[in-house]
């Protein structure tokens, strides 16, 4: 073994190697981001609707029904792919799996013309390419227990969903002002939406990009050894006995409902953000896209903020006053006329978004066992896709009823104050994991 140099330790060269490892770790988030923001939320997903169906109610139903199969995918096919990789050990190889089937759906949907021909091979694609995205996050979110010290957690995850944030909004920029946008940098063609179908292209290679220290630099657990056949197996009937003695981790299964419950509050809210801005605030395109950088801006600086207030107040006081910070503003914004103030109140949710969502992976990868941890993160993934279509169903039906957008996002504030009611009766955790509790 070499020497090191004068004046450096071997604890400091270890330390060091730690926080490249954390920091290549965190830039996934990063890279993730390019597919979440240009195909899930802003550009294709946009595209889709207005171009390819031909018709924005009919195209954002069809788009709807996509996100729900892929969300039952990721829902019932997550802790299982968990508890596969718990018995096999390693996780890098399961991340670049699908991360490349992420890559290489979405550098299909490029083909995807303005024409309803391509409807459902878009469908598929985009469906492909979630499931992919949400299947490599699940194995992402189980290293951190691994890679960083327990009373460090907090703050390495609030970073890395700061970064994502801030990768997503970076990305978001350049695919508008760089492809879209009529004075673009790039001098696309717009026949057949060119110019649109281009920004997929960059969605692909920015995630292949960014998403490479991940694999030079981070550190993976070593493999068990066990045959995969023999993994499979023992994870099926893992699974089948956690789930029978559910009961033995109540402590978990009561901190994932109420994040079933928040989590769906948070999905209706971004899915309806912009329809309500834009009905009932009358915003145009340009200022609900200007507003949904801003909430991605206050989102990342929350995050960042707040990572280390996880680490010294604990994940549980985070997310009980993320949430009250969500609930307060949340509710004036259902109350105020004035587009300023929706402004004001707006941006302030979003400080909330980022610590929330990221104090709820520390709290997990606190309390699971260690030998249960990727397939608890599956039971995480779970949690946050299996009841997805309720609150955008919830907000359709009150909108419907009561004839105003106000009413219908009155679904959402529920959502956060059930999630809300529910974390009370959840413990804090201080340790890397809690003990089983006598059943």
């Amino acid at each position: 073994m070499p020497f090191p140099a004068p004046g450096v330790t071997f604890e400091n060269m270890k330390h060091t190697r730690t926080n490249r490892g954390l920091w290549s770790w965190a830039f996934y988030d990063w890279a993730n981001a390019g597919f979440c923001t240009l195909v899930q939320t802003f550009v294709f997903a946009a595209y889709f609707t207005r171009s390819v169906a031909g018709n924005e109610a009919a195209g954002t139903a069809l788009w709807g029904n996509m996100m729900g199969v892929a969300g039952l995918f990721i829902g019932l096919g997550g802790p299982v792919m968990g508890a596969i990789a718990d018995r096999t050990g390693r996780r890098k190889p399961w991340i670049a799996a699908f991360t490349a089937l992420c890559i290489a759906a979405t550098t299909l949907l490029w083909f995807v013309r303005p024409d309803a021909s391509w409807i459902w091979y878009a469908l598929v694609f985009a469906c492909i390419g979630t499931i992919g995205s949400e299947y490599a996050n699940i194995f992402y979110n189980a290293m951190l227990p691994g890679l960083a010290a327990p009373e460090r957690m907090g703050r390495w995850s609030g970073w890395g969903w700061s970064m994502g944030y801030a990768g997503g909004l970076l990305c978001l920029v350049l695919a508008l002002y760089g492809f879209v946008d009529k004075n673009a940098l790039l001098p696309i063609p717009h026949d057949n939406a060119l110019h649109v179908r281009a920004t997929m292209l960059l969605s692909a290679g920015w995630y292949l990009l960014f998403g490479l220290p991940l694999f030079l630099r981070t550190p993976d657990t070593p493999s068990s050894g066990s045959p995969l056949g023999r993994s499979v197996r023992e994870a099926l009937a893992q699974l089948r006995d956690s789930l029978r003695q559910v009961r033995n981790y109540r402590n978990i299964a009561l901190f994932l409902l109420a994040r079933m419950l928040y989590n769906d509050g948070l999905t209706t809210m971004f899915a309806f953000g912009g329809i309500y801005a834009a009905g009932t605030f009358g915003m145009g395109p340009s200022e609900v896209i200007i507003f949904g950088i801003g909430l991605n801006v206050t989102a990342g600086l929350g995050a960042a903020a707040f990572a280390w207030l996880d680490d010294r107040a604990g994940p549980r006081k985070v997310i009980l006053w993320s949430l009250a910070g969500l609930i307060l503003p949340g509710a004036a914004i259902l109350l105020v006329r004035s587009k300023v103030l929706f402004w004001i109140f707006g941006l302030l949710l979003g400080i909330f978004v980022g610590p929330v969502q990221a104090s709820s992976r520390t709290w997990l990868a606190h309390a699971a066992p260690g030998e249960l941890r990727t397939q608890m993160f599956g039971l995480f993934a779970l949690s946050g896709k299996l009841t997805s279509f309720a609150g955008p169903l919830l907000v359709g039906w009150l909108t419907l009823a009561a004839g105003s957008q106000r009413a219908g996002m009155s679904a959402v504030i529920a959502l956060f104050v059930a999630g809300f009611l529910l974390m009370l009766a959840v413990p804090p955790v201080t340790k890397t994991n809690i003990p089983k509790e006598t059943p």
